[in-house]
């Protein structure tokens, strides 16, 4: 009996390792997008949970104008990304700098240099609400 109970226990603890790092489905406009989440955890903060997203964007690549429930802490660590976001200057990120979107802002990353982006993004959103969404998007992505 409890090997039996020992052996259910590793494949739900395996299988939810696997689904955590499962790469995010792209949506309409994303072109050359990669999202792997790599952790997921509830927070001290009651409804709030913190995601770390594994991005990969490839040249000539974007992510669509999207938003977040939540805020996004992003460092790039290959490649620029353009950044666009509602309200602020353009700007392009290199590696080594770090960015802040605020929960709710429309944006998009675009890359436009000569090699693949690649990005870390911490994630600090409500429980149960999707990653993100997409402008003009009816059901958002996971």
């Amino acid at each position: 009996m409890k090997r039996t109970s020992i052996r259910a226990a590793v494949a739900l603890v395996t299988g939810s390792s696997l689904m955590l790092m499962a790469p995010v489905q792209p949506a309409q406009g994303q072109v050359g997008l990669e999202r792997r989440i790599v952790h997921r955890q509830d927070i001290a903060v009651p409804g709030y949970e913190v995601l770390l997203v594994e991005v990969t964007l490839a040249v000539g690549g974007r992510e669509g104008k999207h938003s977040h429930p939540g805020e996004l802490i992003g460092r790039i660590f290959e490649g620029e990304l353009t950044l666009e976001q509602e309200g602020l200057p353009t700007r392009v990120l290199r590696p080594g700098e770090s960015v802040v979107v605020d929960a709710g802002r429309v944006h998009e990353g675009i890359n436009n240099g000569k090699e693949p982006v690649k990005a870390f993004a911490t994630f600090v959103v409500p429980k149960g609400k999707p990653l993100t969404t997409q402008l003009g998007e009816t059901a958002p992505t996971p």
